[in-house]
């Protein structure tokens, strides 16, 4: 499944956004700290009380190599569910990635330490650690629905979930387009354009 991950991750989100049938897209603005980071892998949703992070330790305590953890609040709010020392950990027990519909921050560390993080926000202001709440249940991020399992595909455009029932299905078509878009560049490099290539002259201008 590792490799299936990675190709994802290099196939990219707007590909498999697009393969996918335009499904699944986060719809909110994301900061990604790491410059060049991309990632993709199983989502490990995690729901916090307000303006509180304890379930964020428990679902690191809890992670496995691979996972994507994504970290909500009832509402989004720029709260930091994450920093440094959280991340550390993070970090050391494989997770991949991490998709914060909240805030972050100790942004230089996380540059140094590597760990691909998403954040909705960037803000100093702390979480308390009192509210026991839930882990691995399905939340809403941007729009989307994520439950556990899903895939979540992250890079420089943003995230894009994709069913765990329909993964194969859409690496397959994300395939596909990537080889459609290889093509399609080289002709478009030698002169051709894609008001042509893809009758849109026509849709415009007419049959004549």
């Amino acid at each position: 499944m590792s490799d299936l991950y990675a190709e994802l991750a290099v196939l990219g989100v707007a590909t498999v956004y697009e393969a996918s049938g335009r499904r699944g897209l986060v719809d909110v603005p994301l900061t990604r700290i790491v410059p060049g980071s991309r990632a993709a892998g199983p989502a490990r949703t995690v729901r916090c009380g307000a303006e509180d992070n304890l379930m964020v330790h428990a679902a690191v305590a809890h992670a496995r190599p691979g996972d994507v953890l994504v970290l909500t609040l009832p509402e989004p709010a720029p709260v930091a569910l994450m920093g440094d020392l959280l991340a550390t950990q993070a970090k050391r027990r494989g997770v991949a990635a991490v998709l914060i519909d909240a805030a972050v921050r100790d942004v230089d560390e996380l540059v140094e330490l590597g760990l691909p993080v998403w954040a909705r926000y960037v803000r100093v202001r702390g979480a308390d650690k009192n509210v026991v709440h839930a882990l691995d249940e399905p939340i809403a991020v941007g729009g989307a629905t994520i439950r556990e399992g899903d895939v979540v595909v992250l890079d420089a455009d943003g995230a894009v979930i994709v069913e765990r029932e329909r993964v194969d299905k859409v690496l397959v078509a994300s395939r596909e387009r990537a080889a459609r878009e290889v093509e399609k560049r080289a002709q478009l490099e030698v002169g051709a354009t894609s008001y042509d290539l893809d009758g849109l002259r026509e849709r415009v201008e007419g049959g004549g």
